[in-house]
């Protein structure tokens, strides 16, 4: 199987449940938003914007308990912001699961290892040893966070942790290979960091997914590659969706970095040129979903927009109508049922009943269309599809590897050219990255703005100016 029976039947009973009961909408999937605030800036990000007046607010821990008791959806995806941030995310995960939860925690992977090590120190005896000496020998841990594990202190012996489960997903955020995710994220060695952290869930027996969101310059050649490197990591499964122009993520490109949404976002066209090969891709690889919405993705049919499945909760409430769309904050779930005029978004026979719809095609809205749908044939490709053999890993090699570590590991990131330049290479500098084995020459005359920026890559460009005008006043 795809996904793990006992979470499968959960499921199911959840659906079966409420059509016995004539419910017509309810929820599948709680995306939880403790807190937005994040470590990392990604283009394309609404979340930090969108809530920048808020970035230091939390949802009380009973508040967050108390949603997903309201929703009652058997499924929560703990997001943000960075939720690793969130200072009582162990009794958050502890409280949804004596709930009876499925979990998904959305994680950047940067505070991955630190929790895992935590867990380590807390469980650590005899049985725990073979796996410490295993991450020691595999560099995954230090020496000194070595024997901070074998010899914890009372508080790390007593502090709730984050334990394997097979109710719990590290769900890790990987964008692509490493010189594409290190860009879109904005900071260099990510990347490497969100592999090691898969290595070591792996090793010690997380269940560990990864989501992709895909945008106008991601490359389909190398998400299948991405695909193969992280299959040959163990990953039990992926999600992937193609990126949206929503209100806040387009207003942070054109102020903050200077560029035009549209050459950044896809238009459902491109969506579906994007995601042609998708069906083989579930074939290949274990992509978490329905085949319903993977031919959707792909252009081969059309789907109803059921965001009101999917519902957000923040620090300001329940977000509606969906998780990019912000039309207002309602004080229960079922205001939001209620008081939303669904009739006003999504598409009908793909056609969008409001402009801000006309190039979403992503999962939080069209996912539960799939897995929801009473047609016979559809129910029977779902089953089909998800009790059907698993794909087996993806052999790695040593190509494969090298491959993936295509940006900061070998010198080649987005930083290269800033860092040649603040090394007093102040003039012709010149970028060591080269993309499908053609120099990376900056001509950006095609539109857009490919090489990105981040505040590290402003930072240091901005060393280089310093350096120059010291220069001149010197002479």
């Amino acid at each position: 199987m795809r996904f793990p029976l006992a979470l499968t039947l959960k499921i199911a009973k959840h659906i079966t449940r409420n059509r016995l009961k004539g419910t017509s909408k309810f929820a599948m999937v709680l995306q939880l938003e403790p807190l937005h605030t994040c470590n990392l800036t990604c283009t394309g990000c609404g979340r930090i914007r969108e809530y920048s007046t808020s970035l230091k607010d939390l949802v009380p821990l009973e508040q967050c308990l108390a949603a997903a008791a309201e929703c009652d959806a058997p499924m929560v995806s703990i997001c943000g912001g960075e939720p690793l941030i969130y200072p009582k995310i162990e009794e958050l995960v502890a409280g949804l699961r004596a709930q009876g939860r499925i979990l998904y925690i959305c994680t950047n992977g940067v505070f991955m290892r630190k929790k895992m090590r935590e867990h380590l120190a807390a469980t650590y005896g005899p049985a725990v040893e073979p796996t410490v000496a295993r991450l020691l020998s595999e560099g995954l841990i230090t020496e000194k966070e070595a024997e901070q594990i074998r010899n914890p202190d009372e508080a790390a012996r007593k502090k709730v942790t984050l334990g394997p489960t097979k109710w719990m997903y590290w769900n890790v955020h990987v964008d692509g290979l490493e010189y594409t995710h290190d860009l879109i994220v904005e900071r260099e060695g990510v990347f490497k960091e969100c592999v090691l952290a898969i290595r070591m869930a792996k090793i010690i027996g997380y269940q560990v997914a990864t989501n992709t969101t895909v945008y106008k310059e991601t490359n389909p050649a190398e998400l299948e590659q991405m695909f193969q490197f992280l299959s040959s990591l163990q990953v039990d499964g992926h999600t992937i969706s193609p990126g949206y122009d929503y209100d806040a993520a387009k207003k942070d490109m054109v102020k903050r970095l200077g560029r035009d949404p549209k050459d950044f976002f896809l238009t459902r066209d491109l969506v579906r040129e994007k995601f042609k090969d998708i069906r083989r891709w579930g074939e290949q690889f274990t992509l978490f979903g329905t085949p319903v919405y993977l031919e959707f993705l792909a252009g081969r049919r059309e789907l109803p927009c059921s965001a009101w499945a999917i519902p957000t909760y923040n620090v300001r409430g329940w977000k509606a109508p969906c998780y990019v769309m912000t039309e207002g904050h309602y004080g229960s779930y079922q205001e939001v049922l209620t008081k939303v005029d669904w009739e006003k978004y999504g598409t009908k026979d793909g056609v969008a009943l409001n402009p801000k719809c006309e190039n979403c095609m992503m999962h939080s809205g069209y996912e539960p269309s799939g897995a929801l749908s009473t047609k016979l044939g559809d129910t029977w490709v779902n089953m089909k599809f998800n009790f059907g053999s698993k794909p087996r890993p993806y052999p790695a090699s040593p190509e494969l590897t090298k491959a993936a570590y295509n940006g900061a590991t070998i010198g080649k990131g987005h930083l290269a050219e800033a860092k040649a330049a603040v090394n007093r290479e102040l003039s012709g500098a010149k970028s060591a990255y080269q993309r499908n084995g053609d120099d990376h020459t900056h001509d950006h005359s095609g539109g857009g703005d490919s090489c990105g920026s981040s505040p590290e890559r402003d930072a240091l460009l901005a060393k280089v100016r310093d350096a120059k005008s010291a220069e001149v006043k010197a002479r």
